[in-house]
C-alpha cells in the first residue's frame, strides 16, 4: 500500500508531466525509476543519454521520443542502430505498435516506406541523409541513437559522431549506450555540442544477476553468499579447488553419492518456474569438464533454460550444436516442434528448394526442433532471423553464439554460458575484458519472466577465481572516439562550412573533447559567435557602399589616434609616421561612399559590436590552434592528399571542390578516394556486368588473416585483369601519396572473392559458387550486399553512362536468390 506522501508525489509528477504520465499508464509494466527520469528530461524539451546494462529496458526513452513525435502534427522520429538486423527488429516492434503506414524502413539494401512520420534506419543512411541535405530531414524532432556505444568501433564509428554533429539544433537527440564508465564525459561533449542533454545512468540490472562456476556437474557459488555482492569477495570454495586441484573434497559425501541422491530425487526437487536451483559446494575427486550435451541436460533439469552458450568459434557453435543432436537429447514437446516447423516454413517459402538442399536445410530444421540452434556470422541472414524470432517465442531452449548476438539483438536468456574466459581477436588469445564480460552475461534474465538471472562460467585448469570475480564486479568499459577525418567526410565538410569552420566543427568532435575538453568549448563558442557576426555585419548592410570596409578605417584610425595621445614619449620620427598615417586614414575615411551615408552612425554602432566580437573570435581561434589540434590536423593532410590529385581547389583558406570533389561527396566507404579515382581515369570502362560485379567486390572485400591472396588463374579473364592490374597500381600510387602526407593509407585490395562474385553475377548456381568461395553462406551474402551498396553507388556517380548502366546490370545480377532474400 503506497503512502500518502507517495501519492502526492505520483499526483504531482502527473500533473508536471502528464505525457510521461500517460505513456507510462500505456506500458505492459511499471517503469523504473531511469526510465522515468529519461521521459522527464524529453519533456523538458532536452536531449537525453541513457546509460543502462543489457536488458534494463533503455530502449523504453526512445520508444517515448516517438510517442511525443506522433502525438504533435508534422514531427518526424528516426530511430537509428548499428546493424540492419536490429533495425529490422525494431521496425516490426514499431510496427506492431503504430501500424505499417506510419513506420518506414531504410538500411540500404531494403527501402520500405522511407517517408513515415517514423524510420528505423542504419547509422550510416542517417549520415547519408545529412551530407545529402535530405527532404526527408523536414519536421524531424527526435533522433533516438540506439547503441550509441558503437562509435567506439574504428571501422564505422567516426559515422555516430558525424550525425551527432551535423543534426540540425532543434533535433533533440536520444542515445542510448550500455554501462560504460565514462558516460559523464560522453554526456558533457553531447552537452557541449548540442546543448540541454541530461545524462542518466543506471546501475541497476531489473533482473539480479547470480553468478556461478560449473565445476565438473556443481554450480558453485561465484561469490561467498555470507558477504553479499557489495564486497564482492569470490567464494572460498573456489580458491580451495583452485589450491588442491579437487583432490580433497571427499570429507562431505562422495560425488558418487551425490549423483545418486540427484537422480532419486530430481523431479520432488525441481524448483519451480522461475525459481532458483539449490546449489552446493564442488564435490568431485577430480576436475573434469561435462560435454556439452552433459551442461545442457544440467541446466535442463534444474529448470535454468532457456541459455545462451557464448563460444568465440562459429566452428565450435555448429559443432556444439551437433554435438547436442549426436546426443539425442531433445529439448521440446511434440505441440513446440509443431510450431517450430509451420514457422520455418512460412518464413523460407521464398527459397528455391535446391538452395535449401545447399545449405543444409533439413538438418538445420531437425536441431531447431529439437529446441537447438547455433547463430554467428556465418549464418544465412534469413536463418539468422529465424532463430531469433523462435529464441524470443521461447520454443528454442538453447543457443549456441559467437559474442556478435550480445550486440543488441533481443534474446534474453534465464542462463548464460561461458565456456572459456579468451577468445581469439585474429591475432592471439586474450583474455575477455570486463566490458565484454557485463555485455555477454546481460542477456541472462528475463524481464517480467525471471527472478533472476544466471552467469555460468565453466572451469578449465589453470582458472583464477579471483580473476573471473574482478570480471564479474567491475564495471570499466570506457567508450573512446575512433573518429578520424575521411576523403569523403572532408569533401562534404569543405562544400558545406568552407576550411575555417569545417575545421572547428572538427574540434567539436568526442574525439578532440578527449584530448583536448577545452578545445570543444572553445569551438562552439567560435561557431556560435559566427552566428553573431553574420548578424553584425547584415545589420551595417549600408546601399552606398562596403560598410565593413569603411569601418575597419574608422576603427584602424581610432586605434592609431588612441595610440598617439598615450604614447607622447615616443621619438619624433616615430610620431611623424603615425600622424602621416593617421592623416592618410582621415583621408581614406572621408572619401568612402558610405561617410555620405545618413544612417551611417546606426550603421557604425553594428560596426563597433562586430568588430569587437570578432577580436574576441579572433583570439579565441588562437588558443585552439595553440592547443593538440589534432583532429584537424589531420583533416588538413586529407585536404592535402585531395590537392594533389585535383579534388580540391584554391589556396590556404579558400579551397572549393572540383568536379572530381563532386563526385567523391557521394561515394561511401573505406576506399572512397580509391573508388572515385577509378572512375576519373576510367580503369573500369567496357567491363561487363559480372566483371564490374567482382571488381566492386575486390573494394569492399577484407580477407581473413589466413585467407591468403587470390591465384591469379581464379580471377575473371579478359579486360578484368586489365583492370584489376590497374587499379592495384593506382592503389599503390595512391597510398605513398597519404604516408607522403604522414596519413595511415589502406591496405591493399584483395582479389579473394572476386571470381566467386563473377560466378554468382553470371548466374552459377549457389553450390557451386560457395565451393568456389570457400565460405560459408552468411559470409557470402554478406559481402554480395556490401558490393550491392558499391554498385548502386557506381551507378549514380559514375561519369560514363555506360558504366553506370553495367553497374546497375551487375547489381540485378548480385542481387537474386539468397542474396535477394529478405523477411521485410
Amino acid at each position: 500500500m503506497t503512502s500518502p506522501a507517495d501519492r502526492y508525489a505520483a499526483a504531482r509528477a502527473a500533473q508536471d508531466y502528464p505525457a510521461t504520465s500517460a505513456f507510462a499508464d500505456s506500458q505492459r509494466f511499471r517503469l523504473d525509476p531511469f526510465q522515468i527520469e529519461g521521459c522527464h528530461a524529453l519533456e523538458r524539451g532536452n536531449s537525453v543519454l541513457v546509460a543502462a546494462p543489457t536488458g534494463a529496458g533503455k530502449t523504453i526513452v526512445g520508444e517515448f521520443a516517438i510517442h511525443l513525435a506522433m502525438t504533435a502534427p508534422g514531427d518526424k522520429a528516426f530511430y537509428t542502430t548499428p546493424m540492419k538486423a536490429l533495425s529490422n527488429q525494431k521496425f516490426r516492434e514499431l510496427v506492431d505498435v503504430y501500424g505499417a503506414d506510419e513506420v518506414g524502413l531504410l538500411t540500404g539494401d531494403v527501402n520500405i516506406n522511407g517517408s513515415a512520420r517514423i524510420v528505423v534506419m542504419t547509422t550510416e543512411v542517417l549520415r547519408n541523409m545529412i551530407y545529402a541535405d535530405s527532404r526527408a530531414l523536414d519536421g524531424l524532432r527526435y533522433v533516438i541513437m540506439d547503441e550509441v556505444h558503437y562509435l567506439a568501433d574504428r571501422f564505422r564509428g567516426a559515422v555516430w559522431e558525424e550525425v551527432i554533429i551535423h543534426l540540425p539544433p532543434s533535433v533533440r537527440l536520444v542515445s542510448l549506450s550500455a554501462t560504460v564508465s565514462n558516460a559523464e564525459e560522453f554526456g558533457d561533449w553531447l552537452d557541449t555540442v548540442r546543448g540541454g542533454t541530461e545524462v542518466i545512468v543506471s546501475e541497476v540490472r531489473p533482473v539480479p544477476l547470480e553468478q556461478h562456476v560449473l565445476v565438473r556437474d556443481d554450480l558453485v557459488p561465484l561469490f561467498d553468499g555470507r558477504s553479499g555482492m557489495a564486497t564482492a569477495q569470490v567464494n572460498q570454495e573456489l580458491l580451495r579447488i583452485r589450491s588442491f586441484g579437487g583432490q580433497n573434497y571427499e570429507r562431505n559425501r562422495s560425488a558418487q553419492e551425490y549423483r545418486s541422491a540427484r537422480h532419486a530425487g530430481a523431479q520432488a526437487k525441481r524448483p519451480p518456474r522461475g525459481g532458483r536451483r539449490p546449489v552446493r559446494s564442488a564435490n568431485v575427486r577430480r576436475i573434469e569438464r561435462l560435454d556439452r550435451p552433459q551442461v545442457v541436460d544440467l541446466l535442463d533439469r534444474a529448470n535454468l533454460l532457456p541459455a545462451i552458450f557464448f563460444i568465440f568459434s562459429r566452428v565450435g557453435c555448429d559443432a556444439a550444436v551437433q554435438q547436442v543432436r549426436r546426443s539425442g537429447l531433445r529439448l521440446t514437446t511434440a505441440e513446440e516442434r509443431q510450431e517450430i516447423r509451420a514457422i520455418v516454413e512460412d518464413r523460407v517459402r521464398t527459397l528455391r528448394d535446391e538452395d535449401l538442399a545447399v545449405l543444409g536445410y533439413w538438418d538445420w530444421l531437425d536441431n531447431l526442433e529439437r529446441g537447438v540452434a547455433s547463430h554467428h556470422a556465418g549464418l544465412l541472414p534469413a536463418f539468422k532471423e529465424i532463430v531469433e524470432e523462435l529464441y524470443q517465442q521461447r520454443l528454442l531452449k538453447v543457443v549456441f553464439a559467437t559474442e556478435t548476438l550480445a550486440l543488441g539483438i533481443n534474446m534474453p536468456a534465464r542462463t548464460v554460458v561461458l565456456e572459456r574466459m579468451e577468445k581469439f581477436n585474429g591475432e592471439a588469445r586474450v583474455a575477455i575484458t570486463s566490458g565484454e564480460y557485463t555485455q555477454l552475461t546481460g542477456r541472462a534474465g528475463r524481464r517480467g519472466i525471471d527472478v533472476e538471472g544466471h552467469a555460468v562460467v565453466q572451469w578449465t585448469e589453470g582458472m583464477d577465481p579471483q580473476a573471473v570475480a574482478a570480471l564479474a564486479s567491475r564495471r570499466t568499459y570506457p567508450l573512446n572516439s575512433s573518429f578520424r577525418p575521411t576523403y569523403n567526410m572532408a569533401v562534404n565538410l569543405l562544400d558545406r562550412f568552407g576550411r575555417t569552420r569545417s575545421r572547428e566543427v572538427l574540434e567539436s568532435s568526442f574525439a578532440q573533447f578527449q584530448a583536448d575538453r577545452a578545445v570543444v568549448g572553445l569551438a562552439r563558442s567560435v561557431r556560435e559567435a559566427e552566428t553573431s557576426l553574420e548578424g553584425y555585419l547584415a545589420s551595417m548592410t549600408c546601399d552606398r557602399g562596403d560598410f565593413t570596409e569603411y569601418s575597419g578605417i574608422r576603427r584602424e584610425l581610432s586605434d592609431l589616434e588612441k595610440k598617439n595621445r598615450a604614447d607622447q614619449q615616443a621619438p619624433r620620427g616615430v610620431r611623424d609616421k603615425r600622424l602621416q598615417k593617421i592623416e592618410s586614414l582621415r583621408r581614406a575615411m572621408q572619401r568612402h561612399a558610405c561617410h555620405r551615408c545618413p544612417d551611417r552612425e546606426a550603421h557604425a554602432r553594428w560596426a563597433e559590436r562586430y568588430w569587437k566580437l570578432k577580436r574576441e573570435t579572433d583570439r579565441t581561434r588562437r588558443q585552439i590552434e595553440n592547443r593538440t589540434g589534432t583532429v584537424a590536423r589531420v583533416f588538413d593532410r586529407v585536404l592535402d592528399v585531395l590537392a594533389e590529385v585535383g579534388y580540391v581547389q584554391g589556396d590556404g583558406e579558400t579551397l572549393t571542390l572540383t568536379d572530381a570533389g563532386r563526385t567523391m561527396q557521394r561515394i561511401y566507404g573505406e576506399r572512397d578516394l580509391l573508388v572515385a579515382e577509378s572512375l576519373r581515369r576510367g580503369l573500369w570502362d567496357g567491363l561487363d556486368g559480372p566483371s564490374l560485379a567482382a571488381m566492386a567486390c575486390a573494394l569492399v572485400y577484407e580477407p581473413r588473416r589466413d585467407d591468403g591472396s587470390a591465384d591469379p588463374r581464379d580471377l575473371p579473364r579478359g579486360r578484368f585483369r586489365i583492370a584489376w592490374e590497374r587499379t592495384q597500381e593506382l592503389w599503390a600510387e595512391l597510398d605513398d601519396l597519404e604516408h607522403d602526407n604522414r596519413l595511415p593509407g589502406s591496405d591493399r585490395p584483395s582479389a579473394g572473392l572476386a571470381g566467386a562474385m563473377y560466378a554468382w553475377a553470371r548466374g552459377m548456381t549457389l553450390d557451386a559458387v560457395l565451393e568456389d568461395a570457400d565460405m560459408a553462406a552468411g559470409d557470402f551474402v554478406r559481402w554480395a550486399k556490401q558490393t550491392i551498396d558499391l554498385l548502386d553507388q557506381l551507378s549514380i556517380v559514375a561519369p560514363s553512362a555506360e558504366t553506370a548502366r553495367t553497374a546497375r546490370t551487375a547489381l540485378d545480377g548480385v542481387r537474386r536468390g539468397i542474396v535477394a532474400y529478405s523477411s521485410m
